[in-house]
């Protein structure tokens, strides 16, 4: 058969298999044999601080609308993670941030997500109101609206924000300890 673009292609076709040299079930296409991975979604963000206050935006989106988070999203294909945080930033809040350093990376198995979370500095003191938010403004650590916290993963990465106040250098975090109890975030 020829590579004729005027010639119908063959439909493609996935079934459920365990690919030769793996271990889990994927999908696997009948004809040629690719496999289709699904891997966990990136998520990249940035605790933006300024005179000792933390920039946070309101949701106007779901899931958690009206909660507040960091600025935070998905990577893009062919994007630094630093570059995805900073994109954020602008998105969410039209800020332009410069980037200190990585913060934590959170493993959130349940929804599949990897999250990249930087420490970052206001580069200028403009922002504002991005389309995916509500309402963006500056709290100082004190007056963080713990409560109506969008996410457990924006608890952790301001708990550990403050943990290397006024440090130069620090080793990025990764998930807190299980709560056995029952309780926790």
């Amino acid at each position: 058969m020829t590579d004729n673009p005027m010639q119908p292609r063959q439909p493609i076709s996935f079934l459920q298999r365990v690919p030769e040299g793996d271990t889990l079930l994927r999908e696997v296409c009948e004809t040629c044999g690719f496999v289709n991975y699904v891997n966990p979604k990136i998520v990249v963000g940035s605790v933006v601080h300024v005179d000792e206050r933390i920039l946070l935006c309101r949701r106007a989106i779901e899931p958690r609308y009206g909660y507040w988070t960091l600025p935070a999203g998905y990577l893009e294909e062919h994007e630094t993670a630093e570059a995805g945080a900073a994109r954020e930033a602008r998105e969410e809040a039209c800020a332009e941030i410069t980037i200190e350093g990585l913060l934590a990376v959170y493993s959130v198995p349940r929804i599949s997500q990897v999250q990249l979370i930087y420490r970052a500095r206001l580069a200028n003191p403009s922002f504002g109101t991005g389309p995916e938010s509500l309402e963006v403004a500056l709290f100082p650590y004190a007056e963080i609206p713990w409560e109506q916290l969008a996410f457990p993963s924006v608890h952790w990465a301001l708990k550990h924000y403050a943990e290397i106040q006024g440090r130069a250098s620090w080793a990025a975090f990764g998930n807190p300890p299980v709560d056995q109890s029952g309780g926790g975030l």
